[in-house]
This record gives structure tokens, C-alpha cells and sequence, in this order.
């Protein structure tokens, strides 16, 4: 893995409204550095120097336009963790000089959902480094960022920077096994060895899962799937994924399929290998959305009586994340491909757009020495 040191004691050297540097996509498949403003924190936001922030799948998705959720000109970023730099008037729950890190989810905390604890579906939900039709909110592949008090984390200092900036796809996992609520001892099967599915593999087995099968059409990823805890990792085959993969599936099970489904891709052949690959009055989480729509064996569906469970982002889950994690339970570093300045960051998109081999996770370093 490609390593930059990033410095645990960061100077404040910027005040707000100079100049920061941000790394902004001014237009699809173009990322510049830029200077903007410092952000100014509202009263009850707070200022964070960023330290760590790790390129998404979705910004990846969003840097050529295709999801219609990154509209230039904008600054990406939301998996990130830094250090305080102020506090809004408001804000007395935290001080300058902590470490800590963010929800990528800006709820408006009112709304029925948010008072509920379901701030993922929020009426009015924003998310860091998006724009779209309804808002434009700058994200955190800057050196600074400004966010409200009530979505930041304390860190324990057990975990660096780097691996904290993690702590979001780890809280995304979660979510997904929260709501697919896994019987103790259970078999379970993930499809994709993605960044969430082996964070959704190690998530099982924390939550207790008694088997967990992984399948993927990469055989490098399956490896680590299985370094990782996987009792089986299955090879997809690319012209018939499902048929070949649910067939294994059965056969591990005494021709049963597994108790629970998670889904980490969303195309059609892996939800079908999904579907196909659950037991009767299985639960099928599905998490992976790279396909907007697709064609779903509905008889399938009703005869054996599955649950179809979506799952979106997270909802409280960055407390557990942070415990697993500092626990060791959970394990992000196999999964860390590089570390690298800010400056990099154009050509680690292009890297990771065009899916370079062995290219999982890189984290960019906006305020770090390298």
C-alpha cells in the first residue's frame, strides 16, 4: 500500500475566510485544486481541519455525471475524520483540538423520520459533497470543512486518521446487517467482496453469524474476503453468475440456500444470484445500487416467501462503528490501497474510474505532511 504520514498534530493555519485549498470537480471527469474561502461555522456547527478523507464509490460514480448526484462545480468528499479547529456560539459539547469525525448525513432532525431515529430518510436529508436538483452542500476533500456539532464523533486515539475516514462505509455495513437482523448462529451469504460487502462479511460476523459465504467474480477480492473470515469464498461465473453460485450456495446448506442475503453490487445478475441463492422465507437485503432498475424474478419472490429489505446509508450506527473498529473486530487496512496527498487526488480518480487492478480505497490527506 502507498503511504503518506499524516501528522497527529495539525497547525491551524488557515482563518476563516482566507484561502483553503479544495480539490473540486469543475466539470465531469476534471478535478482541479482550487482555493476557496474557509468555511464559516454556524452557530451550531463546527470547524474541522480535515485530516483524512477517503474517495467514495458513489463520488467515483458521480465524477462523470452519471448519477446526476455530483453537479460541478463541487467539492466531493464525506468519509472523512480531522480535528477541531472552532466551535459555532452554540456549540458546547466539544473544543477545539479534538479529533473526530462526521456523519455523511445532514438531517434536519424534525422531520417524523428523524424523530423516529431513521435520520438516513430524513424529508429534508442532505449529504456531504453532493449536489443535485434540490442542493449543493461542498464535502470534505478540502483542508477544511464545516459541519453541525450534532452528526460529529470523538475518536479514541486508538484509531488513526486514515482508518477513521472508514468509519462511514463501516457504519453503512452495519446498518445493512442491522436491518437484516441475522439470527445468532445463522448462515449468511454476501454477494460482492466490494469495499461494503467485506465490511458487511466482517459486520456478520460480529453480530454472530455462524457461516458466511462470499461470492465475486474477482479472485483477488475473494482472497481477502477470506483472510478476513469468509468460511467460503464462491467464484462467479460471468455468463451465468446465479444459477452457478445459488447451486453452491445450496449445496454448502443441505439444499436449503442461506438464512440471510446481503446484495453489494445492484445489477440484475447479482440480484438474482441473491434471490436465487436464499432459502425459503429467507430475508434478501439489498444495498448495491450501480443499476437504477432491474428485472426481478417475482415468482421466485412470492413462492418462497423472501423479504426484500432495502438498506440506505446508515442511522446511528457511527458509535458501534468506532467500537468495532477500535476493537479490532472489525479490520479496515487490507482494504486501505493508498494513502496520498490531496494534490494526487485527480489521478487516483482516474485510477479508480477506470478500475484498476487491486484498487480498493484510497484516502487523500488535504492538511497532512507527507
Amino acid at each position: 500500500m502507498l503511504r503518506f504520514r499524516i501528522s497527529t498534530a495539525i497547525v491551524y493555519h488557515g482563518f476563516v475566510g482566507e484561502p483553503m485549498q479544495a480539490l473540486q470537480l469543475t466539470e465531469y471527469r476534471k478535478l482541479q485544486l482550487v482555493d476557496l474561502p474557509v468555511p464559516v461555522p454556524a452557530p451550531e456547527e463546527v470547524l474541522i481541519q480535515v485530516a483524512a478523507c477517503g474517495i467514495c464509490g458513489s463520488d467515483v460514480h458521480g465524477y462523470d455525471g452519471s448519477t446526476g448526484r455530483r453537479i460541478p462545480p463541487l467539492v466531493m468528499g464525506h468519509e472523512a475524520a480531522g480535528v477541531i479547529v472552532s466551535v459555532g456560539s452554540a456549540v458546547q459539547a466539544f473544543a477545539p483540538g479534538e479529533r473526530v469525525t462526521f456523519d455523511s448525513t445532514i438531517s434536519c432532525g424534525s422531520c417524523r423520520f428523524c424523530r423516529e431515529g431513521a435520520v438516513n430518510l430524513c424529508d429534508r436529508r442532505e449529504v456531504l459533497g453532493v449536489s443535485c436538483g434540490d442542493y449543493r452542500r461542498n464535502g470534505a476533500f478540502a483542508e477544511y470543512v464545516a459541519v453541525p456539532a450534532r452528526i460529529v464523533y470523538r475518536l479514541p486515539d486508538s484509531l488513526s486518521f486514515a482508518d477513521a475516514a472508514m468509519i462511514e462505509a463501516v457504519s453503512v455495513a452495519l446498518h445493512a446487517v442491522r436491518l437484516t437482523a441475522p439470527e445468532p448462529g445463522s448462515t449468511a451469504l454476501v454477494v460482492g467482496a466490494g469495499m461494503i460487502g467485506l465490511l458487511m462479511l466482517q459486520s456478520l460476523r460480529a453480530m454472530g453469524c455462524g457461516r458466511i459465504f462470499v461470492t465475486d467474480l474477482d479472485c483477488g477480492r475473494l482472497e481477502l474476503a477470506k483472510k478476513l473470515g469468509a468460511n467460503e469464498a464462491i467464484e462467479a461465473n460471468a455468463t451465468t453468475p446465479s444459477e452457478e453460485s445459488a447451486e453452491r450456495v445450496r449445496s454448502l446448506t443441505n439444499g436449503h440456500g442461506a438464512d440471510v442475503v446481503l446484495e453489494a453490487v445492484g445489477t440484475a445478475a447479482t440480484v438474482r444470484t441473491a434471490i436465487a441463492s436464499a432459502r425459503k422465507g429467507a430475508t434478501v437485503t439489498l444495498v448495491g445500487n450501480l443499476a437504477p432498475e432491474v428485472l426481478l424474478p417475482l415468482q421466485s419472490v412470492v413462492t418462497r416467501q423472501l423479504r426484500l429489505q432495502g438498506s440506505c446509508a446508515s442511522a446511528g450506527e457511527y458509535p458501534q462503528a468506532i467500537e468495532l473498529m477500535a476493537s479490532k473486530q472489525i479490520d479496515v487496512s487490507p482494504m486501505l490501497s493508498a494513502i496520498a496527498p490531496l494534490a494526487e487526488g485527480p489521478s487516483w480518480f482516474e485510477r479508480l474510474y477506470t478500475h484498476e487492478a487491486n484498487l480498493m480505497k484510497v484516502v487523500l490527506t488535504p492538511g497532512a505532511t507527507a
